[in-house]
């Protein structure tokens, strides 16, 4: 999170105080406010209250605006997200008040987004996100899918989930007429033809699937950098951890990445990448990088954005569907 436009009329002051009033806060010590840049969503401000203490706002948009079928009651994830992490001792901004009322209102996180750092600082942080991570993936849920609910109840098994959340952002490819390096029903083919490694996945696991650097706050402290916080948890869903590994490695190979890896196995993680999780893993890149494509048109993106989404992601998008691809034409192993 950046800092953006620091002014403020009257209606946002307001917003911002009866949000404070609602978490049982005294709105009369608001005294500064400040918009953050970063999300593409929900607007994002910092809460300073007079005694020095800082509180995070997150509002959606007017349900008129046009979003992607997952993205309704986003912030309801969030929350669960952020309730989730805290009980396992992640380190999350945690929810003040009740978020169902439109908003959502969190405590403040040391830290600033993860920018590029020294080899010497950056192996020993990946370290400590591969545990970090790995604890995450320990909390499990009651089913499979969105919490919000935006796509309909959780479900009983992972495939039922994914190839609904899938086919969902699908139609919203075809309704936004989005542009794609593929049309629309190849795409849906391809995938096809890994959604039955999708059966292996038995148990629902907390996947916060946003970990790209700038949802990694570094805080610098006397002992040397650590993770202050892991933040916008708002497309966290229950399913396959195997999930997380995309935009932890986001546009790159997580399996290149031996320094989380290894945080990541000591933390008890299990992590496999043949057969079968080659092919999910796989499909969750595409699914990421779909999303990335198609949100363009909705949020109106700007000509700039969208040249470079189509010049940097999609042949990503590309590539995922290739491996989908060749996994599902290759040879079954039946042993010998």
């Amino acid at each position: 999170m950046g800092e953006g436009d620091a002014g403020a009329g009257a209606d946002e002051w307001e917003r911002a105080g009866r949000a404070l009033r609602e978490a049982g806060l005294p709105s009369g010590s608001l005294v500064g406010r400040r918009v953050l840049s970063g999300g593409t969503y929900n607007a994002v401000e910092e809460l300073t209250l007079a005694d020095g203490s800082r509180y995070v706002l997150k509002v959606p948009p007017p349900r008129t605006v046009p979003a992607l079928a997952y993205e309704r009651q986003l912030l309801l994830s969030e929350a669960e997200f952020y309730r989730q992490a805290g009980a396992v001792g992640v380190p999350a901004p945690s929810p003040v008040g009740d978020h169902r009322d439109g908003h959502l209102l969190m405590t403040h996180c040391p830290g600033e987004p993860w920018a590029d750092l020294p080899e010497g600082e950056r192996g020993p942080l990946r370290r400590e996100l591969g545990h970090l991570v790995a604890r995450l993936h320990r909390v499990t849920g009651p089913g499979f899918g969105y919490p919000s609910g935006a796509l309909g109840p959780l479900a009983p098994d992972w495939r039922t989930a994914f190839t609904g959340m899938y086919e969902a952002l699908l139609d919203d490819a075809r309704g936004y007429g989005a542009w794609l390096p593929r049309p629309v029903e190849e795409v849906a083919r391809i995938a096809r033809g890994a959604f039955a490694a999708l059966e292996e996945v038995t148990v629902p696991r907390l996947v916060h699937f946003d970990l790209w650097r700038g949802n990694i706050l570094v805080e610098r402290t006397e002992a040397g950098p650590r993770i202050g916080g892991l933040i916008d948890g708002e497309r966290m869903f229950w399913g396959d951890p195997l999930a997380d590994f995309v935009s932890l490695a986001l546009l790159g190979d997580i399996r290149r990445d031996a320094d989380f890896l290894t945080g990541y196995q000591e933390g008890g993680g299990t992590v496999e990448f043949g057969g079968a999780p080659g092919q999910r893993l796989a499909l969750y890149r595409s699914y990421l990088y779909l999303i990335m494509l198609i949100e363009t048109v909705p949020r109106a993106s700007g000509d700039e954005r969208a040249a470079w989404v189509r010049e940097v992601v999609a042949p990503k998008l590309t590539a995922a569907l290739d491996e989908i691809g060749r996994g599902a034409n290759a040879p079954a192993d039946t042993g010998s």
